[in-house]
């Protein structure tokens, strides 16, 4: 009997600050300003330029680790990491070793490790000689990004497939938008994911020898590559082969891992003290000034849509996770208090007809939509003055222009038909019309009920209910 695998999985997560300056210089952040205009002596690595620590990166750094549950260290110390790359102009990257800033800490079944700070380096461009960025002729550096503020959120090996990793990305990132600590813009780099992976029997407790893949940046490319990487492990170790350690590349357009370079150990990289700065400090002024930021975080606000508000688990983390489609849901249901729609119909028209129609990246609180009158609308299909599909032309009108939805639909005439005396004739009209169906369904068969419903629509014109049309077709034919 072959030997059945299963993946442990951990993540290193590089988070960019938002912060106005560099880690340890006055440089402004950027992205996309022509290369090397962000610089001075100290990101650049000069000879006598000192380091200042960010202030305000340290502050985002303690959100995180109250909001993950981390113990804050009253000491916190920075340290030179050495190594060589053309992209660390110093021959170094300044981070934080045997004293982060963050220890331990858990979000949702995922038990962290640590979160530090640190510095980022600059960007390596390959070009050719005509300039394209293809094959390459020659490397070139732009230092703009190179001293970048970042957060490493690093996790213990908990997760067991590509899925859950992939899920649990989206939920950290949720929670660091919430935070206000970061844009967390995969496509930008502000946050990229190193995945840890090995792989052991079935029922065995033991690590097998661990990869890593590099600096994924999009939730799709790190379910494909670390499927991809399991693959290739559960391969090698059929055919009687070993995992070496090592750093790995995937290329999302292949499909394809290469090996990047062995894998270095935290000895490798000679750490000490930087010398060149003091000691981080943590007062309880600090501390009260991050507690007093933290805002109402995702998991949390998921679980109080699912407690108050009576919302399924989907519908609650879907509107939790996504900051933007949960503030515009809370306001047009009332924040006060006094609910203008159901909130379960809410809720599904917020996450689906109007996500639909604006895009999966755009906030609605940009659209012409206003929360109350999309509320408006749900309230109206709840008391069936509008049918569904009366109310997705109404939608359709308040993302073109805005509005009312009373108005809108008094002036499309899009009012439900309701009610037996305008109904009755219409349903017996098509139940003439269609005697073959009549008969079937006062057999038994109600198979071919939608022939009823749709002559009825049409006559309509998609303004009665189709619950309505079944019961009085059901009255008519005497079922």
């Amino acid at each position: 009997m072959s030997t059945e695998y299963e993946p442990v999985i951990g993540l290193e997560i590089h988070v960019q600050l938002a912060t106005r300056t560099k880690m340890f210089c006055g440089c402004a952040l950027s992205f996309g300003e022509p290369p090397n205009t962000r610089t001075c002596p100290v990101c650049l690595g000069l000879p006598g330029s000192l380091p200042v620590a960010n202030a305000q990166a340290i502050h985002h750094g303690l959100m995180i680790g109250m909001a993950l549950g981390s113990e804050l260290a009253q000491r916190s110390i920075f340290h030179r990491k050495n190594y060589f790359y053309p992209d660390l102009p110093k021959g170094y990257q300044i981070s934080q070793y045997d004293e982060p800033l963050c220890l331990g800490g858990r979000l949702g079944d995922v038990r962290l490790t640590r979160v530090h700070l640190e510095e980022d380096a600059a960007k390596l461009v390959h070009v050719g000689a005509s300039g394209r960025l293809h094959a390459s002729d020659a490397s070139i550096v732009d230092f703009n990004r190179g001293g970048t503020p970042l957060a490493e959120i690093v996790t213990e090996p908990d997760l067991r497939d590509a899925t859950e990793a992939a899920e649990w990305l989206r939920l950290l990132r949720a929670t660091l938008r919430r935070l206000g600590v970061s844009d967390v813009n995969m496509e930008e780099g502000s946050l990229r994911c190193d995945a840890n992976i090995s792989i052991r029997p079935v029922g065995t407790t033991g690590l097998g020898t661990k990869t890593e893949l590099k600096n994924m940046n999009s939730f799709r490319f790190i379910e494909r590559g670390i499927r991809a990487e399991v693959a290739r492990q559960e391969r090698i170790l059929r055919e009687g082969g070993e995992i070496a350690q090592e750093t790995l590349h995937f290329d999302p357009r292949t499909e394809a891992i290469t090996s990047l370079r062995s894998k270095e150990e935290a000895h490798d990289y000679r750490y000490f003290p930087e010398p060149d700065l003091t000691p981080v400090a943590i007062t309880e002024a600090m501390l009260d000034r991050a507690r007093a930021a933290l805002p109402e975080l995702p998991l949390a606000r998921a679980e109080r849509f699912e407690r108050e508000h009576g919302l399924s688990a989907d519908s609650a983390r879907l509107l939790a996770f996504r900051t933007e489609l949960g503030d515009f849901y809370e306001q047009a249901l009332g924040e006060d208090g006094s609910r203008r729609a159901e909130p379960q119909p809410l809720a599904n028209w917020v996450a689906n007809e109007l996500v639909a129609r604006l895009g999966a990246d755009v906030d609605p609180a940009d659209s012409k939509v206003a929360p109350q009158a999309l509320a408006r609308l749900v309230a109206l299909v709840s008391a069936k003055e509008v049918t569904q599909g009366g109310a997705r032309q109404v939608l359709d009108a308040l993302v073109a222009q805005g509005g009312a939805p009373d108005a809108i639909v008094a002036a499309q005439g899009l009012g439900a038909v309701g009610g037996a005396d305008e109904l009755d004739p219409i349903v017996a009209a098509a139940l003439e019309a269609n005697p073959d169906v009549a008969e079937k369904l006062r057999g038994g068969d109600m198979k071919p009920i939608g022939v009823i419903v749709g002559h009825v629509m049409r006559e309509t014109k998609g303004r009665a209910d189709g619950g309505e049309i079944t019961r009085l077709v059901r009255a008519q034919l005497g079922l």
